[in-house]
């Protein structure tokens, strides 16, 4: 079992958890990803390692609660315990020094951006952040991704904090006025694609973190497979980090809405008996 040591909301409907599981937070890196499951007779689902302290034993996770497991975890308390965390899995980010950086997070993507950062940042880089949501309430870790950047960039789409707008407005304004080394880049699927894009036609090297369905997170039942360079990849064992210039965006799209139906109907389940 593994407990909630600490509970915070950073959001509407977003949580920050901090749980004890020291054998993961031994090994964790940057990019890499738990398998988490909250009881005997629930699903598994894979959720990003924000953070990870080997001297306290815990491994920080941020959770946006949109399904029927993300809702039930955001009603457990501090002192509840977790049946299985399993981890931790994927391929760790390729961290070197590159020069000159830029981190995009977008949405609960910022969660995921954050360890990218600082350890870009921890090894000698010159980190420039863009962090962005749909408005100001909605922004996380926003004093944190400040304290492992040289620079801080925020975007809201209702322009109720900083620039009104997304981020990739952002993104191609410090393309056209600077040397961009490489863009990491993790939030929506479309975000992603579109800073794919602009950075393209630059040679700008870019690194996406993709979230397709995923169910166990080894590489063996083939549901997180994408298509990079014209190849089938498994998300939970090749990635979850790719080249963003060879994602085939559109199929990871549509691969995202297969099962919207049944989502749906397991949360009006959930809502009206509380299981």
């Amino acid at each position: 079992m593994y407990r909630i040591v600490t509970k915070r909301t950073l959001a509407p409907n977003v949580k920050m958890f901090n749980i004890e599981a020291p054998a993961v937070a031994r090994k964790a890196r940057p990019g890499q990803f738990i398998i988490l499951r909250i009881n005997e007779r629930g699903e598994r689902i894979p959720l990003t390692i924000v953070d990870s302290s080997p001297k306290d034993g815990t491994i920080t996770l941020i959770v946006q609660e949109v399904g029927k497991t993300t809702q039930k975890l955001g009603t457990m308390k501090e002192g509840d315990e977790i049946a299985d965390i399993v981890g931790p899995l994927g391929t760790p980010s390729k961290i070197k020094k590159y020069g000159q950086v830029v981190v995009i997070g977008g949405g609960v993507g910022i969660a995921e951006a954050y360890p990218e950062a600082k350890a870009l940042k921890e090894a000698g880089n010159r980190v420039i952040s863009i962090i962005g949501a749909r408005n100001k309430d909605l922004l996380i870790l926003e004093e944190e991704m400040r304290q492992v950047s040289d620079e801080l960039h925020i975007t809201t789409d209702d322009g109720s904090k900083g620039r009104k707008g997304f981020v990739t407005d952002v993104l191609k304004d410090l393309i056209g006025q600077r040397e961009i080394d490489h863009v990491t880049a993790i939030g929506p699927t479309i975000m992603m694609k579109v800073v794919s894009e602009v950075t393209r036609p630059h040679g700008i090297e870019t690194f996406v973190n993709l979230n397709p369905i995923m169910l166990d997170g080894t590489g063996m039942c083939g549901v997180c497979r994408v298509t990079v360079g014209g190849e089938t990849k498994f998300a939970c064992f090749d990635g979850p980090t790719f080249d963003g210039h060879l994602v085939d965006f559109d199929e990871l799209m549509a691969r995202q809405r297969i099962y919207l139906d049944e989502e749906q109907l397991s949360m009006e389940r959930f809502e009206k008996q509380g299981n």
